[in-house]
């Protein structure tokens, strides 16, 4: 996943084609009855589609009645609705990364829920995630810049520390 992040993150396309990395990872590892190669291009293919057929049908299907659909304030509601559950995606995303990246052992609690074990932290990470944010937030510079800074800090600290 953290590989997939880096090439959404790294390429001008939008984050929903990390699907299609993961897509071709999972049938990479699972390749019967193909090789590895054709089973991984054919997941990506495979997730690809099934990932951005549906989005072009409604498009397609709902064009003739979107000005009719912009007054419909029930509509509204259910949109705002999608909007919350979007962001709300991104945040456990955002947080399951940073715990992957931030800590080295996390400890399953009860079901899906794992707690991290706090001497495993990395302080390196966490020196440059911190270091991010303030250039970012506070400095206001912008994210390639950020994105450059950390990918050299964090080369420099792997040869270094």
């Amino acid at each position: 996943m953290a590989d997939g992040l880096g090439l959404a993150e790294t390429t001008p396309g939008p984050l929903i084609m990390v699907t299609q990395f993961v897509g071709y990872l999972a049938a990479f590892r699972s390749p019967a009855p193909f090789t590895p190669l054709v089973a991984g291009l054919l997941g990506a293919g495979l997730t690809t589609w099934v990932t951005f057929a549906p989005c072009f049908l409604w498009v397609f299907a709902l064009a003739p009645w979107i000005e009719r659909l912009e007054r419909a304030y029930a509509l509204k509601g259910a949109l705002a609705l999608v909007t919350s559950a979007i962001v709300g995606v991104i945040a456990n995303l955002s947080a399951w990364f940073a715990l992957q990246v931030l800590f080295h052992e996390l400890r399953p609690v009860s079901g899906n829920l794992s707690l991290p074990v706090l001497s495993s932290f990395d302080w390196r990470a966490g020196l440059i995630a911190a270091g991010s944010a303030w250039l970012i937030i506070a400095r206001k510079w912008n994210i390639m810049r950020v994105l450059s800074l950390a990918a050299a800090c964090g080369w420099l600290m792997s040869f270094l520390l």
